[in-house]
């Protein structure tokens, strides 16, 4: 089965520094993190950093979802995180 991604929410975790999100294959759920340092180089002074998170998550979200499916398509895992190494 092809893993999608129809589901378009996201969540920032502060204490992971990372963002959550889920792809679907078929019925089964399958989770995804990715540091926000692999998506952002840094936040300007007095912006939150949650919204800054989730800003850059949804700007790359073509990219993330690509290297998402990439990860998935190696190896089947109960969760996914993805680095800065999975960007390169």
């Amino acid at each position: 089965m092809t893993l999608a991604f129809p589901n378009r929410s996201r969540n920032y975790d502060e204490t992971r520094r990372q963002v959550r999100f889920y792809g679907y294959e078929g019925m089964h759920t399958v989770p995804f993190r990715v540091d926000v340092d692999a998506i952002v180089d840094h936040v300007p002074p007095g912006l939150n950093e949650e919204s800054a998170y989730l800003a850059a998550f949804d700007r790359k979200r073509d990219t993330i979802e690509s290297v998402a499916s990439e990860a998935h398509s190696h190896s089947r895992k109960p969760e996914y995180v993805l680095t800065s190494a999975d960007f390169r």
